[in-house]
């Protein structure tokens, strides 16, 4: 298939990394894309930019870990931009720092006018089985991943409140959906963002405003510090290599436009050239005593009811099962 296509007049569309800037789905929106310096976040802001957006390109520049900084990441992304004919400029604040991320929504400000839209990508792994995990790896995951979505949503939302509208891309996982080994910190702030994502969509919903999770499948230098200690390990990896990150920008880049405007409160996984919609909890199975439970009637009674409806352990392989299409 082309990686070109038509929009409704006529003008080519391109991919998202190439030199063109002609479509207008965010024309005149002014997105903040944090952790766009590479992977995921840096198709985001590219096709952010294609579609008419002013970006604002935040990223640390740190490690994998999140240790250091590099400025030149998030130059180089509002560089390409700028190229090509869009609008951007370059932040490297972190994420974790709550004044860091007021500042990057008010160079929003300073530079383009408004904030419409925030994607909350940016993050770090430290991964290790959980009796030998530290608190310091404990504290750096869920800072950025989970405080840092808390962090860049808390100071975008009085804007958004203001001019009644704005949207909330954020980035979860499902290591926290589903499951996944040596990955606690990075699952319960994954599932975290879900939790700020639904309470966000309700609190602001009055003010027109919608917040979105995506599940990413995608090959980025994140996912490479996966372990590949087994075959069944590096057989994972090599599938995954195959789901390029430019396969998330667009529903990202759809999330932040005005087409979803009735689209809140929703979790979605891109797996290749598949969308799926996730399930959220709900009531599975109940039972009920009349003269109320004790611990024996649990025991001998209601949890064997139950039982039957109980989850496995599943890791994410073992419900995704087929090979991305």
């Amino acid at each position: 298939m082309s990686n070109h296509r038509r929009d409704c007049r006529g003008l080519t569309v391109s991919h998202p990394g190439e030199n063109r800037m002609n479509t207008r789905m965010l024309h005149e929106k002014v997105i903040a894309v944090t952790g766009a310096g590479r992977g995921i976040g840096r198709d985001i802001a590219l096709l952010a930019a294609a579609h008419g957006a002013s970006v604002i390109v935040n990223d640390l520049g740190g490690s994998e870990r999140g240790d250091g900084g590099d400025q030149t990441p998030a130059e180089a992304v509002a560089s390409e931009i700028q190229a090509a004919g869009g609008r951007a400029a370059a932040n490297y604040e972190s994420v974790a720092d709550f004044d860091g991320a007021g500042r990057i929504v008010e160079q929003a400000l300073d530079e383009f006018g408004q904030i419409d839209g925030v994607v909350n990508n940016a993050g770090i792994l430290r991964d290790g089985i959980f009796h030998k995990m530290t608190e310091s790896d404990w504290d750096a995951v869920i800072a950025v991943h989970l405080k840092g979505s808390f962090n860049m949503a808390r100071a975008a939302a009085p804007h958004y409140r203001k001019q009644i509208g704005g949207a909330f891309v954020h980035m979860t996982s499902t290591s926290g959906l589903i499951g996944n080994f040596g990955q606690a910190n990075y699952a319960a702030a994954k599932l975290g963002i879900v939790g700020l994502s639904k309470s966000l969509a309700l609190d602001m919903q009055r003010f027109e405003v919608r917040s979105n999770c995506i599940a990413p499948f995608a090959w980025s230098r994140l996912i490479g510090t996966i372990p590949t200690a087994d075959p069944a390990q590096a057989a994972r990896v090599a599938k995954m290599k195959e789901m390029t990150p430019a396969l998330v920008a667009p529903l990202a880049v759809y999330l932040l436009s005005d087409s979803a405007k009735d689209t809140s409160g929703q979790i979605f996984t891109v797996r290749k050239n598949e969308i799926f919609l996730m399930s959220q909890p709900r009531p599975v199975r109940s039972v009920h005593n009349s003269d109320g439970w004790t611990p024996e009637a649990i025991a001998e009674h209601g949890m064997p009811a139950l039982a039957g409806s109980f989850h496995d352990l599943d890791r994410t392989t073992d419900v995704f099962t087929w090979d991305p299409t």
